[in-house]
């Protein structure tokens, strides 16, 4: 009768932990997606959005106001003082273009908001995104290093929403333009 050796609780964690790194696998939590990565979008049909297409599926030629849009971002049914922060933040960015670490300290502080809030939630959220570029130059002086910020508007928010709408939109098309051939 041949014995096997039975692996310990140590050696099968390690086995676990070794098969989990090498298959890159990521335990994927029932909760949901982070918050952090999350992106607001209410029924189509929802009080909350202006009008945006016709009875014939037509888009609307109207310019949709800062304050719907943030609302994709920081839902301010479920998030109202990050999209309160946000959207004045914004607006100051919008009137200016070009915000610098001065400018941005100075509108932390005149509002009274959280620095951690402000740079922690809102400024990361609004970088990762794509609705802002965040620049840093290292500057030497005395031997001391200094990093200004340097915030300005991005478009590749509006990019990466518009590609996933397009190509929706294709394919959309492409259906119905082979359900047409085959009647």
């Amino acid at each position: 009768m041949i014995m096997q050796e039975t692996p310990s609780e140590k050696e099968k964690n390690v086995t676990n932990n070794q098969l989990n790194q090498n298959s890159n696998y990521r335990n994927i939590k029932s909760r949901g997606i982070p918050s952090s990565e999350d992106f607001y979008l209410p029924r189509y049909d929802s009080p909350e959005l202006k009008q945006f297409q016709n009875e014939q599926e037509i888009p609307t030629r109207n310019i949709w106001p800062v304050e719907l849009i943030l609302n994709f971002v920081f839902p301010k049914r479920y998030k109202e003082k990050y999209y309160e922060i946000s959207l004045k933040f914004m607006k100051e960015l919008l009137n200016k273009t070009c915000l610098e670490g001065k400018e941005i300290a100075e509108f932390v502080k005149n509002n009274n908001y959280s620095k951690a809030t402000f740079y922690n939630k809102i400024l990361i959220r609004l970088k990762r995104i794509g609705m802002i570029k965040v620049e840093r130059k290292t500057i030497t002086i005395n031997n001391t290093k200094y990093r200004p910020m340097k915030v300005t508007l991005s478009k590749t928010f509006g990019n990466y929403l518009m590609k996933i709408a397009d190509s929706w939109l294709v394919h959309v098309d492409e259906a119905r333009a082979e359900k047409h051939k085959s009647e």
